[in-house]
């Protein structure tokens, strides 16, 4: 009876692990992480005398399209583009223009064929036929880079002139095209013997022709892609006599597969009046859409000289106010002036342009008041932590006429007193805008400063509302200092030393004996360099018709980690880069994002 009651026992205990695993369900499998592979296609890929305009490519799962306006390119480029389309396991392409005699067509995909579910893409698939008896197989390789930041630009257009005059790029079409993946690489394939100019281009419009406005590199030399095979024998030997096999291994090598070019946007912006208006009845202000190298010149028309107006711009002269401090003219509803300037003509070209301006007074609505001067506001630069190196800074919205430093105190606080410290009061510009204070600073203490209601007054004889701050000097040893000794010294070079957001901290010109760079504040910078090559302190664009380069830039092979009340010096041997395209930690990130193992590097085949 013992074994009868053991195995009903058992029975029952399966039985119910049974029914478990059934309410359980399917656990599903691992999630599919493979891309759609190509089984076949019509025509065969490299097919050659093929005139139809329509081609399938069949795959083994279902697909569809992502992004494939961005992703999808056609060489050579067509006036139309042609319709691409995904049905089930199929991929449909249509070409709308006339196929061109002896011809050879390459049409990339980028990563625009995912698979329906998982949304995996065939990388970079590319898909060639000539229309002629010979489909050409050449191709070149190389890299894009920012001019300016060096950094690997992706997404952009990279194409193929057979023409070698300068202003191809401005008439002609790419006859090869492709674009840059996002390591900034590039491929351009199928391309027909020759000698070509080879450009980048950021093309907006996708007409594959360049406008001013948009970003463009151009290689300095003619490109000659070329096929080199390579062979190597290994032998295998049975014993110390007898030979068993003979391996011979050929290489396939695509010429040239090195082109790195930089990419910039030419200082070729149209210089235009974007707006002018009145947003207090005193305050008349004008915007331009690049920098200035003077100021415009306004006219009265319907009051007294424009002499009295008190002129606040930026340094790129694009942003002009004009105070005025005559009652009798802000108080008008309405200010007629001209306004004489220099603009571009469709060639870029400066010409004088002279527009009339029709200024009206903004009212609130459903108001006739006459508009009042609000009063005067201040604001400072001061922190509670202050900078050691730092000047006190006073700012105001309006421009001040008159300053009472007997209503100003400067306060040093010693323990529990406030002892007052000499200052002296000095204006930052022309109209009264910003007050510098300047007073013997001692490292690390605490002062406050003071200002009574009615210190200052503003040229509408509107006063200030009392004010103070309390702040602390930091110390010498809050800061870190780097000094740099450049190695040839270059008279043209022009220092940086930036953030990892490439903000720029400091910036110097370079120094025969090195610069220091003092009072930053402790942690992690980058050193960069550019030639300033027309000596106008700043980097400068390249021009493509005039064939002239970006000022070259150069960063410090590494980043530097700054520590409080410590001085780093680097020496930094200019002469000896072997690739300054390479930002300091551009190594690092190459073989992070390396392609993954397996796949083979484009422009190079192996063959045994």
């Amino acid at each position: 009876m013992n074994w009868i009651k053991i195995i009903i026992g058992s029975l029952l205990l399966l039985l119910m692990a049974s029914c478990a695993n059934r309410a359980a369900g399917p656990t599903g499998g691992d999630k599919d992480s493979i891309p759609p592979v190509v089984l076949r296609s019509v025509p065969v890929n490299g097919a050659i005398n093929y005139t139809k305009k329509e081609l399938f490519v069949y795959f083994n799962e279902n697909v569809t399209l992502d992004k494939v306006t961005e992703n999808f390119i056609i060489s050579p480029p067509q006036e139309v583009q042609p319709i691409v389309k995904a049905n089930a396991k199929v991929l449909h392409v249509t070409i709308e223009d006339e196929l061109l005699d002896s011809t050879t067509y390459s049409l990339f995909f980028g990563n625009a064929i995912v698979d329906l579910n998982e949304k995996n893409p065939l990388e970079n698939y590319q898909f060639a036929f000539a229309t002629g008896p010979v489909i050409d197989t050449l191709q070149v390789s190389g890299k894009l880079y920012d001019a300016f930041t060096l950094d690997p630009v992706a997404g952009i257009f990279v194409g193929l002139h057979a023409s070698v005059k300068d202003s191809a790029m401005f008439t002609d079409k790419f006859v090869r095209v492709t674009k840059t993946d996002e390591f900034g690489k590039f491929t351009i394939k199928n391309i027909k013997e020759g000698s070509y100019t080879i450009y980048a281009l950021g093309d907006a419009n996708r007409d594959f022709m360049y406008q001013p406005g948009e970003a463009v590199a151009f290689y300095p030399s003619a490109v000659v892609p070329e096929v080199h095979v390579k062979q190597h024998s290994d032998t295998l030997w049975t014993d110390s006599v007898t030979i068993d096999t003979i391996l011979v291994e050929r290489t396939i090598s695509y010429v040239p597969d090195t082109i790195v070019m930089s990419l910039f946007k030419e200082d070729k912006k149209r210089q235009y009046l974007v707006k002018t208006e009145r947003r207090e009845p005193y305050l008349l202000s004008a915007f331009f859409n690049r920098s200035q190298d003077s100021l415009p010149v306004i006219q009265a028309l319907n009051f007294p000289s424009a002499s009295s107006f008190l002129v606040q711009a930026n340094q790129a002269l694009d942003s002009i106010n004009w105070w005025i401090p005559d009652s009798s003219v802000y108080l008008k509803d309405t200010l007629l002036l001209s306004i004489q300037y220099m603009k571009t003509d469709s060639l870029f070209n400066f010409v004088s342009q002279t527009d009339t301006l029709k200024l009206a007074m903004r009212r609130q609505p459903n108001s006739k008041a006459t508009p009042i001067v609000p009063e005067l506001k201040l604001s400072s630069n001061l922190a509670s932590a202050f900078d050691l190196n730092e000047e006190i800074r006073l700012k105001f919205d309006r421009p001040v006429q008159f300053a009472d430093t007997s209503l100003i105190e400067l306060l040093h606080k010693k323990d529990t007193l406030l002892i007052p410290v000499a200052y002296s009061l000095t204006p930052r510009d022309s109209i009264g805008l910003s007050y510098a204070v300047s007073y013997e600073r001692e490292a690390g203490e605490s002062y406050e400063m003071k200002v009574d209601s009615a210190a200052f007054t503003s040229i509408y004889q509107t006063v200030n509302k009392a004010w103070k701050s309390s702040f602390k000097l930091k110390t010498a040893e809050d800061y870190s200092s780097l000094k740099i000794v450049l190695a040839p010294y270059d008279s043209l070079a022009i220092l940086q030393v930036i953030d990892a957001k490439e903000s720029v901290i400091q910036e110097q010109k370079a120094l025969e004996k090195g610069n220091l760079f003092e009072y930053l504040q402790p942690g992690d910078y980058y050193v960069k360099l550019f030639i300033d090559a027309n000596q106008n302190g700043k980097w400068d664009p390249g021009d493509l018709l005039k064939r002239r380069y970006p000022e070259k830039v150069l960063y410090y092979k590494k980043s530097l980690s700054l520590k409080a009340n410590w001085e780093l010096e680097e020496s930094w041997d200019i002469g000896s880069v072997a690739d300054p395209y390479l930002k300091p930690d551009e190594l690092d990130i190459i073989k992070k994002k390396q392609p993954k193992e397996g796949k083979k590097a484009a422009g190079n085949n192996r063959t045994r």
